[in-house]
């Protein structure tokens, strides 16, 4: 389901039970966390829990202001950025993340969230728009929300951040140093097994010149509405409607005004053992003079031995996009994936999610609590060899287009999460790539990448 509004929800300890609610989980976005909890003072133990819950109406314990952090630092070593196409010597840096915000509750029903991001890549030779941007707003919004007999009506106005289900398509963008944000207007209507969400939305365009110069406007726009429902138990069915719209787009067969309907439907679900999540998404609309024609599916399926030791899961994923296979007839095949979630596929960025087939059998194992480790192997082909090779979110490589085979390569990939305790976590990700006969003469080559992160929330 949609992120949209998580933890909005009220967490206080009934009186009536003898029990005591429980601190709130530190979250990637930190605007769902709800720390009124802390009214109770049997559950301020950590130091600082004063600027945790700051109390402005004594009368009122759902009026208040909670302060946190986020710092974020990962080491990335990348031998071949674009599979060493773009010229891109190996490279070794430093990515730093660090964010601060405000959570201000006026009352139960009103409140104003702010958040201050700076991002900085040490020893990165080639520094990118997701790479660094030094002090700017990354969140600033209003919202309203109220419970009435029927349902629950939640509204945000301003800077904040989408993300739909696995985040194949509508993301945060967690994975790279900087995070994807929106200026919007937002709402969404719960009643039972119903939710129903509609914004429209201008999505941030990012700037490291100066402090505070990021900025949206009206050549990118962004606008959605969204239907959610719970079949077969907790199973999640939903659908929606996108209009996409950029201006002065460019694509290898297209360029000119982009006007995209995206049309999406998933089913998602879980037994005690079997886990599955199917999406499938549509694209009509035009780009300049030429009509889009684009689709692609994603399907992620496993099988938790939950009674063996370490819990291992056998996974199975399959991914496939739409290419361009007859270029200059009028028509574009090229699939745009929106805002995707650069660790969907690896945080390596060898793999985008256009003119794609992809298959990933792996295994996930829990040795100890807190620890997960991943093993996969993958195998890539294009839909079409009309259409380039791309590499993420929608890099064409120059010299793949219409030349080659269908074989793109396979890459391993293992990784590793830990908790060490509720505010530290670390990760660490390691990926090689094989690349096929098509990149290698396009002057790519076989490529590799590490990845160590920490990360502490507070």
């Amino acid at each position: 389901m949609a992120v949209f509004g998580a933890g909005i929800g009220c967490a206080q300890a009934d009186e009536a039970d003898t029990g005591v609610a429980k601190r709130p989980a530190i979250q990637a976005n930190r605007w769902a966390e709800d720390w009124s909890v802390l009214a109770d003072p049997r559950l301020r133990t950590e130091p600082f829990d004063g600027l945790k819950y700051i109390p402005l109406w004594a009368t009122d314990p759902k009026s208040y202001v909670s302060l946190g952090a986020t710092l974020r630092e990962r080491f990335e070593s990348n031998n071949a950025a674009g599979f060493g196409t773009s010229n891109t010597p190996s490279d070794s840096y430093l990515l730093q993340r660090l964010q601060v915000h405000a959570d201000v509750h006026f009352n139960e029903n009103w409140r104003a969230f702010v958040q201050l991001e700076d991002d900085r890549a040490f020893g990165k030779q080639n520094i990118s728009p997701v790479d660094q941007d030094r002090l700017d707003l990354r969140l600033a919004f209003i919202e309203y929300v109220n419970v009435f007999s029927g349902g629950t009506l939640k509204a945000r106005a301003g800077r904040q951040d989408f993300a739909f289900d696995l985040q194949r398509f509508v993301s945060s963008r967690d994975g790279p140093n900087v995070r994807q944000s929106f200026d919007a207007i937002w709402g969404d209507w719960e009643t039972g097994v119903w939710r129903f969400i509609a914004f429209v939305s201008r999505p941030v365009q990012y700037f490291d010149g100066r402090p505070f110069d990021d900025t949206s406007n009206d050549n990118f726009r962004f606008s959605t509405l969204r239907i959610e429902r719970k079949v077969l138990g907790d199973n999640e069915l939903s659908g929606y409607y996108s209009l996409y719209e950029r201006n002065n787009a460019k694509y290898l067969d297209a360029f000119g005004d982009e006007h995209r309907h995206v049309f999406d439907g998933r089913f998602a679900g879980k037994t005690q053992q079997i886990d599955w999540d199917l999406e499938a998404m549509g694209q009509l609309g035009q780009v300049g003079t030429k009509d889009i024609r684009a689709w692609a599916v994603g399907a992620r399926t496993g099988y938790t031995f939950t009674t063996l030791p370490w819990q291992p899961r056998l996974g199975l994923q399959f991914d496939a996009a739409s290419g361009d296979h007859h270029p200059n007839d009028g028509t574009l095949g090229t699939f745009n994936p929106l805002f995707p979630n650069g660790y969907y596929f690896t945080l390596a960025g060898y793999t985008g999610y256009v003119n794609l087939v992809h298959l990933k059998p792996a295994i996930t194992l829990s040795p100890l609590p807190g620890l997960k480790v991943l093993g996969a192997i993958a195998l890539q082909w294009r839909e079409t060899t009309a259409d380039a090779i791309y590499v993420q979110p929608n890099v064409p490589i120059a010299g793949t287009a219409g030349k080659g085979s269908a074989w793109t390569g396979a890459y391993g990939q293992i990784r590793a999460d830990y908790a060490f305790n509720e505010h530290l976590t670390g990760a660490i990700e390691a990926v090689h790539f094989e690349v096929g006969d098509t990149i290698m003469r396009a002057g790519g080559h076989t490529s590799n990448y590490l990845g160590v992160q920490l990360q502490y929330g507070w």
